[in-house]
């Protein structure tokens, strides 16, 4: 063979047995041209969705905003109605000084921001505290012959109180009391364990309406000779009527800084 048979051969042999990743897949039978992957590739944005959106959410933004804002307007203003129709309302006692009854033998603890007072007196090595609340959702009882049922003038909310007896030691006496037209009545009583008073299952007693008269009786003395009778009904009335209004003026005022605004 000429030399230059050879070489030409060898060159052959070289281009078929190259480097190439590819070549074992051809001595495997398999095609040489296998699929190189692509690059991904991902769609450009449109520039119409781009800046469409946002210009959309702004609006809705926008029109929410100036929703509350209407809205909040409109409630401060009609807080502010309600204030003045009350402060300058003739039956207004927010303003009125009450003064205490002569020989009124309670202390009166009166913290803003509560519903109720707090009577307390020292008796005889005992401590009595009464404390007052009023009842809207109960009215007293009213004359049977008044006409004006459906006058609003004519409700009259409940005074009614919850009253301790404590003594140095030993147990303490628990009242739920209310006041009639001609009375003080007691709803129910109970006898509670000094060291543990919010015990549940407790024996309470009787319902005190089934008690013996006569007990009945006794127990509404016990509770006079103490300063809880009906005489206190008058000046309670008056106070609880001007601290309820105190106190609505308050939370009205209350409510209005939290919307925000002059």
């Amino acid at each position: 063979m000429s030399p230059a048979s050879l070489a030409a051969r060898l060159l052959r042999r070289a281009a078929t047995t190259s480097s190439s990743p590819f070549s074992s897949l051809a001595r495997r039978g398999l095609p040489s041209s296998a699929p190189v992957p692509l690059p991904r590739r991902f769609p450009a944005a449109s520039s119409s969705w781009a800046g469409a959106n946002p210009r959309r959410f702004l609006a809705s933004q926008s029109q929410a905003s100036s929703t509350k804002a209407s809205a909040d307007e409109n409630l401060r203003r009609v807080i502010e109605s309600e204030i003045e129709c009350v402060v300058q309302s003739e039956q207004s006692t927010a303003d009125k000084h009450i003064d205490l009854p002569d020989n009124f033998p309670f202390e009166v603890v009166d913290n803003p921001g509560d519903q109720s007072i707090t009577l307390k007196r020292e008796f005889a090595g005992e401590t009595i505290q009464a404390a007052v609340y009023t009842n809207f959702d109960t009215e007293e009882d009213l004359d049977e012959d008044d006409e004006s049922d459906n006058n609003e003038e004519s409700f009259k909310p409940a005074i009614q109180m919850t009253v301790t007896v404590r003594k140095p030691e030993g147990p303490i006496l628990e009242f739920d009391c209310n006041f009639n037209d001609d009375e003080l009545a007691i709803e129910s009583m109970r006898v509670l364990n000094r060291d543990n008073p919010d015990a549940e299952n407790m024996y309470e007693g009787p319902p005190f309406s089934v008690l013996d008269e006569s007990l009945q009786k006794a127990l509404h003395r016990y509770l006079e000779v103490r300063g809880i009778k009906h005489s206190l009904h008058d000046w309670l009335y008056e106070y609880m009527m001007r601290k309820d209004e105190t106190e609505y003026v308050v939370w009205l005022k209350n409510m209005k800084e939290f919307i925000g605004g002059n």
